[in-house]
């Protein structure tokens, strides 16, 4: 048996379970430069937790996913946030799940604008990037250091993304 999910617009109210839309907001614009540069302030906070971690800044290339596509397996970081912003300006896929008794429940699947980032809080559940139509690269805000960051769920069953209309 297979589970279908819907693709909803990415939002700040639907996403804030989850983390912080990365996007222009109007209410965090101040001008700095001498006018020059509106600069949106604080739209998400990088987290890094435990000895030795420390903040770094990566550039993640993301393969084109093919559809209807498997959500076989969810992932999170017990140690630190995740943030990606495209850079290339393409849309992509965002799929995040509460947890339930430490597994991923039903996931829900965002479409992001080409000009949307996200930041992952610690320990959400979340599906590696999802790429649409061509190889993307995106700006990657995430924790470095030691101790294991990663814990990956295999579902039993698996949901189904069909293909989103772009």
């Amino acid at each position: 048996m297979t589970n279908f999910l819907d693709i909803e617009p990415l939002t700040q109210s639907a996403f804030a379970p989850f983390g912080d839309v990365i996007e222009a907001d109007p209410a965090t614009m101040r001008f700095i430069n001498n006018g020059t540069t509106e600069r949106f302030h604080a739209l998400a906070a990088a987290a890094a937790a435990g000895e030795g971690a420390r903040v770094i800044i990566n550039l993640f290339r993301g393969q084109p996913r093919a559809f209807p596509y498997v959500v076989g397996m969810m992932e999170r970081h017990p140690f630190g946030s995740q943030s990606f912003s495209p850079i290339s300006g393409r849309p992509f896929l965002v799929v995040v799940s509460e947890d339930e008794d430490g597994r991923p429940g039903r996931p829900r699947v965002f479409l992001a604008r080409g000009d949307q980032g996200v930041n992952y809080r610690r320990n959400v559940w979340h599906h590696p990037l999802m790429s649409l139509g061509v190889v993307s690269d995106f700006l990657v805000v995430d924790r470095d250091g030691p101790g294991n960051n990663l814990e990956e769920f295999f579902f039993d069953t698996p949901y189904i993304i069909s293909e989103p209309a772009l």
